[in-house]
């Protein structure tokens, strides 16, 4: 019997933060354990220790990926009072501030891999009641019509989704002012309200980039987001 790896000084966090950066940079396929253990400075046994396989890591590192972004996501909803203004953040947030490449590697194998279609199945689940919570609020609210929250919520997701795959693959005719408009604007029909999503179209048309701007003025923390990466 080998002897236990030593990994006292390496985290499961660590890991999975190792694994997400390997393989949006090279691809689950291109992948190895190996390069992960190095990446996270640790053994591949080290790795083995935590996960059995790369679809095991890929699928609990996009779960640790997509927490992040749910804690973040909350702390700024918060910041806003009526629910049309968080509908609107949260699909702002899923196309101005969220990397799609896990996800498109988990698709993939989620095709022909049991476990990488439950994960998927799960991290739908989760998002779908998110938004068609914040719908029922709005509802409740008077803002949004008379719609089923779960079916608009099943359909925002899914078109957020195949959109995110054209933006994330640099098609020209989706970026990401085009993903925004398209989403808001769907929404509007659907929940019979106002998102102003024609501030995208106008200001993708005229060339200006203020379409990339627009969420700063109902979110300040995205706005010193993008301020940051600019600087960076």
């Amino acid at each position: 019997m080998s002897p236990r790896p030593q990994i006292d000084h390496i985290r499961r966090p660590q890991l999975l933060r190792a694994a997400a950066d390997v393989i949006v940079e090279r691809g689950l396929a291109s992948t190895r354990i190996a390069d992960v253990a190095e990446r996270a400075g640790t053994s591949a046994p080290a790795v083995l220790y935590w996960f059995r396989s790369k679809d095991e890591l890929l699928a609990e590192a996009l779960t640790v990926d997509e927490e992040r972004f749910y804690v973040e996501m909350r702390e700024r909803i918060q910041l806003l009072e009526r629910p049309r203004d968080q509908l609107r953040f949260m699909i702002e947030a899923s196309a101005e501030e969220y990397d799609w490449t896990l996800w498109i590697e988990l698709w993939a194998r989620a095709l022909r891999d049991p476990a990488s279609r439950q994960a998927r199945q799960r991290l739908d689940n989760r998002w779908r009641e998110e938004i068609a919570a914040v719908i029922r609020a709005g509802q409740g609210a008077g803002e949004f019509g008379d719609a089923d929250a779960d079916e608009v919520a099943l359909l925002l997701g899914s078109l957020l989704d195949g959109l995110a795959v054209q933006a994330t693959l640099h098609d020209p005719d989706v970026a990401r002012e085009r993903m925004l408009r398209c989403a808001l604007e769907i929404a509007e029909s659907l929940l019979d309200c106002e998102l102003r999503a024609a501030a995208y179209e106008t200001a993708a048309g005229d060339g200006s980039g203020a379409a990339k701007y627009a969420v700063r003025e109902t979110v300040p923390h995205l706005a010193d987001t993008e301020l940051r990466r600019e600087l960076e």
